[in-house]
């Protein structure tokens, strides 16, 4: 009874916070942490003592899959160099430089203790940059974030496997190298089985609860073999995660990717919230420990302190570089921009003297070497660089060459997205000072074996550099946020959105024109026209009263599904910013939704 009370009391402190942090304006995971460590000093609350398992099996492979299933896949890629350089190399160099600096302040412990404190501590957390994304912190930095939380827990993981395993018996890099590589591809492999089997089958089922009963079960799908592989649980999480949200829209009905995302949501509430509270409620237990053994937590917190310091320097110092890199591979990709309009205005030249050679679905099939473009910077080629674009190439191959020219239109799009959000000097410091720790560093400290010395310290060292973490960076992001005065993009995003809106238009009027069912039916053609005008000016196309029903819903349905389509060549071409096609993607479903439940009334 006791226990099943204190779950009530979690669940109403955890709502709690999210209603009162607003208003007092501290960021719900914050005050769920600070509640938490008052709460555990209490003299008739007992000490808590979590088993790490829990919280590495039970609630982050849900989060991160969760995290992985809503992040847009065209920014994961577009931003997947500068996010494997920070999830992967910046995650092995702090752990390194942090392994030295515990023992040399910490002789009693080995280097190799040290570096595996270090992997604790380096990674930055999934659930803490929810603290940035509620703070309104760019879009660009925001996929930068997710994506390197979403992938550096592997890192981290893996080394401190191989740091505890070098305590007890010498392993060469070689050992450590090749256990990476492993742990990564393996898990990508068993990922993405997960992930494409979990949309085969759940396609396939009619009933939105079945199908998200089913999906509750895909992180754990995956993270369970890829353990007993020797694979990242945590990254095949994530690969099925990404694989599910990209195939979603394609594969699921909208009244199943709306249960998803309503159920998912509540779950990520719980654990994301339940998380912070239990770091706070441990607080008490691991100072106690500390005291019993070295007589006082001084040592601890001075030392999670610069702990702390060096991972922002650390981190500043690798990000610093790397702004400087992204900002050279936009300024190429600007100069190579007019080369590029060029070659797809010859292409289009070619294709209108032989439109009927050309497929509809030629852009499915895969180009020969010899039509793929390598330009060189500042447009400078080779007579080898560009393929030949006469008229004779496109009767040889139509496929290839619409092929060829839907990776001109995507690589432009790329270029236009890093020029109107660019990584300057502002974003990189977000990026440093929004790169926090929390659940993943106190979790994976307490998985560091019993006869570790001095274990009770390094795990109190840990907690200190995530509580530190989310109490000092997080309370200040916002400030920091408003000190820097980004540029704001409102206006730009209303302006592409009425060219989205246009686009949408224009493709129900294709189809209205096109279709038997404006012969059948001539008088809808004209309120859809005027139901398209109505969500251009209030951008909500349901709820119309329409006369005759059943002949507005299926001219309406064949139309939602040819926006659909093209709001998903429009995704895997780039050319509009994911969260306006997010958007536009769940009015189409609210819509669909809409009409099937005048269905079920009828």
């Amino acid at each position: 009874m006791e226990k099943i009370l204190l779950v009530i009391v979690a669940v109403l402190g955890i709502a709690a916070a999210h209603v009162l942090g607003p208003r007092i304006r501290i960021a719900p995971p914050l005050l769920l942490v600070v509640v938490g460590a008052l709460v555990g000093i209490l003299p008739f609350v007992p000490d808590l003592d979590i088993d790490p398992e829990w919280i590495l099996v039970g609630v982050l492979p849900p989060l991160l899959y969760s995290a992985a299933v809503s992040m847009p896949t065209m920014d994961f890629r577009r931003d997947f160099t500068a996010i494997s350089a920070l999830s992967v190399v910046l995650v092995l160099v702090s752990a390194v430089i942090l392994g030295v600096f515990f023992h040399w302040v910490l002789p009693d412990i080995s280097l190799a203790t040290g570096i595996a404190l270090g992997a604790i501590v380096s990674p930055t957390d999934a659930v803490a940059t929810s603290i940035a994304k509620r703070l309104g912190v760019p879009g660009r930095v925001i996929a930068v974030l997710e994506g390197e939380s979403l992938l550096n827990d592997a890192t981290a993981l893996v080394l401190l496997r191989a740091a505890v395993a070098a305590t007890a018996a010498g392993i060469s890099f070689g050992v450590v190298a090749l256990s990476f590589v492993w742990a990564v591809l393996g898990a990508v492999v068993v990922g993405g089985v997960i992930g494409w089997f979990n949309l085969w089958v759940r396609r396939r089922l009619s009933d939105a609860t079945v199908n998200t009963a089913i999906s509750f079960t895909v992180p754990y799908l995956a993270y369970l073999p890829a353990e007993e592989l020797g694979a990242s649980g945590l990254v095949a999480a994530v690969t099925a995660g990404l694989i599910t949200g990209a195939g979603a829209v394609k594969y699921l009905s909208p009244q199943h990717r709306l249960s998803d995302t309503q159920n998912w949501r509540t779950v990520e509430f719980l654990l994301e919230g339940g998380v912070f509270l239990l770091m706070g409620l441990e607080l008490s237990g691991l100072i106690a420990a500390v005291r019993d053994e070295h007589g006082g937590i001084t040592t601890a917190v001075w030392i999670g302190l610069a702990a702390l310091a060096i991972t922002l320097v650390v981190r500043s110092l690798y990000v610093t570089p790397m702004i400087w890199w992204l900002d050279r591979i936009a300024r190429r990709g600007t100069a190579i921009r007019p080369y590029l309009q060029n070659m797809d205005a010859k292409i289009s030249e070619k294709a209108q003297k032989i439109p009927d050679q050309i497929p509809s679905d030629a852009a499915d099939e895969r180009p020969p070497r010899r039509l793929r473009l390598r330009p060189r910077p500042g447009g400078q080629r080779r007579d080898g660089d560009r393929p030949q674009i006469t008229t004779e190439a496109f009767a040889a191959n139509p496929a290839a060459v619409q092929h060829y020219r839907t990776r001109i239109t995507r690589r432009i799009a790329d270029i236009d997205y890093y020029t109107a959000a660019p990584m300057g000097p502002k974003e990189g410091t977000i990026v440093v000072w929004a790169g926090m720790r929390g659940v993943v560093t106190l979790a994976a400290a307490q998985t560091l074996p019993d006869d570790t010395p001095s274990r009770a310290l390094l795990v109190l060292i840990a907690f200190v550099v995530a509580a530190a973490s989310l109490i000092l960076q997080g309370g200040t992001l916002g400030w920091v946020i408003r000190r820097l005065r980004l540029a704001d993009i409102a206006d730009d995003r209303a302006a592409e959105h009425d060219r989205l809106r246009a686009e949408l238009s224009r493709t129900a009027q294709d189809v209205l024109s096109s279709s038997d069912l404006a012969a059948r039916y001539p008088w809808v053609r004209e309120r859809i026209q005027r139901m398209e005008e109505q969500a251009e000016e209030d951008g909500n196309a349901t709820g119309i009263d329409l006369a005759y029903r059943q002949a507005f819903e299926e001219v309406r349905r064949a139309t939602i599904a040819a926006q659909r389509e093209t709001l998903l060549r429009m995704r895997d071409n780039g050319t509009y910013h994911s969260s306006l096609l997010t958007q536009e993607l769940q009015q189409l479903d609210a819509e669909e939704i809409s009409l099937d439940l005048r269905l079920d009334d009828e």
